[in-house]
């Protein structure tokens, strides 16, 4: 069970149709896929996953990393595992 439900995201205008190939229950490691910002079904798993990983086990933590990366995370930052490079780096200086 992750930090956070579908239902309990920030924003509510994400596709919630996973593309054929994409297969909304991964659950590894985020790695060099690329992020759909808009897919809801991604953003949900990886924002879960960054909480697991950094032991961040509170809702407001989910949020944090789901604004940031809808309002900070560069566009040139596109690979799951770059994003989370990128939150994690700027944690501290986020405006969230």
């Amino acid at each position: 069970m992750g930090v956070i439900t579908r239902t309990e995201l920030h924003y509510t205008d994400y596709s919630w149709t996973a593309i054929k190939g994409d297969d909304p229950t991964v659950s590894c490691e985020p790695d060099s896929t690329l992020l759909s910002r808009k897919e809801g079904y991604e953003v949900l798993y990886f924002v879960n996953k960054f909480c697991e990983i950094y032991g961040l086990k509170q809702k407001q933590s989910a949020i944090k990393v789901e604004k940031m990366l809808r309002n900070e995370v560069p566009s040139d930052k596109r690979s799951q595992k770059n994003i989370k490079e990128w939150i994690k780096e700027n944690w501290k200086n986020s405006k969230y």
